[in-house]
């Protein structure tokens, strides 16, 4: 595990994987107190999960599935950070098989949250080598599809953009430079930390992942953003492509 300090100086990968779905509770199935809404009502919103919160957030559910159901198996195959992250309801909606009207309801909470996170907050978070990518993209680890994410800074190394490049499958991923840079650009950020999750466990990068890694940091140098590094993340461990 590298931990050398990063220095800010003056095109697709594929992810799948078959998913099997357990008995879940139906919203049907829970007592009175116990259903989201009510819950919400009587205990406040800090005592729901991020399950039960989007639940009340998306109300219903289809005829396929109960709204119980539904947001389980959203937050299951996306992650808390990256359902969040999502812009495209119609990527949303067919990747998950969702009504479209549910998908952009939740792209429209995800940007009152992004521009509320980046109003107030950005800045806040320092990353400053590999160890500090590890930390902060916790939510990464258990994740069942490979994510690559990107961290951008500004030239004192703070966090001014966090986001979800693209989603890809259970051992591969699609990678385009365009949409590498495209919020970099966007945010008018000074250097980049790309991070992608391993979900087989294996930490160890393939020759893909240090072919495009090189490519990348070529088309920053071209583009004035700098590539700090290309860390990626296993459950329980992390490795540094460049550092």
């Amino acid at each position: 595990m590298q931990k050398s300090a990063y220095k800010i100086v003056d095109s697709s990968m594929f992810l799948d994987r078959s998913f099997s779905r357990d008995y879940i509770l139906t919203i049907h199935d829970l007592p009175s107190e116990e259903k989201p809404r009510q819950k919400l009502m009587s205990q406040g919103p800090q005592s729901l999960t991020m399950r039960e919160l989007l639940a009340v957030v998306l109300n219903t559910g289809s005829t396929k599935e109960d709204v119980i159901e539904m947001s389980n198996r959203i937050m299951q195959e996306y992650g808390e950070k990256t359902i969040l992250a999502e812009t495209d309801p119609g990527h949303l909606s067919n990747d998950l098989d969702i009504p479209i009207g549910k998908a952009c309801i939740i792209v429209a909470v995800g940007e009152i949250t992004r521009r509320y996170s980046e109003k107030n907050q950005a800045g806040f978070t320092t990353i400053r080598n590999a160890q500090d990518v590890f930390d902060h993209l916790q939510d990464m680890r258990n994740l069942p599809k490979e994510h690559l994410r990107g961290l951008f800074l500004n030239s004192h190394s703070r966090i001014i953009r966090d986001e979800v490049i693209s989603i890809g499958t259970v051992n591969s991923n699609i990678i385009h430079p365009r949409e590498v840079f495209r919020a970099g650009i966007e945010c008018n950020a000074a250097a980049v930390v790309l991070a992608h999750n391993h979900p087989s466990g294996e930490v160890a990068p393939s020759t893909e992942d240090v072919d495009i890694t090189s490519q990348l940091v070529q088309a920053g140098k071209i583009l004035g953003i700098t590539v700090l590094d290309h860390v990626i993340i296993t459950k329980d461990k992390f490795v540094s492509i460049i550092n």
